[in-house]
């Protein structure tokens, strides 16, 4: 359940970078982390750290909460 939580959360991360015309490069310049981060936090093979979400929302202008929307409640 946690990998398919992580592609939720991934695919709304690259999503709002899209819609926001913000490059990779770009995002990763504002968060303070390297442009591989962001490339695997994208693409599912980084798991981001709260702080890392918390600073990819604020880079992003949105509230946190739309980068977790849809993402499965963990059930277990």
């Amino acid at each position: 359940m946690r990998d398919e939580r992580l592609k939720y959360l991934a695919a709304n991360i690259k999503a709002e970078r899209i819609r926001k015309n913000i490059k990779q490069d770009d995002l990763a310049y504002l968060v303070k982390v390297s442009p591989r981060t962001i490339s695997q936090i994208e693409q599912v093979r980084q798991t981001p750290s709260a702080f890392i979400v918390y600073d990819i929302a604020n880079a992003l202008n949105i509230p946190l909460d739309d980068l977790y929307k849809s993402v499965p409640k963990n059930r277990e």
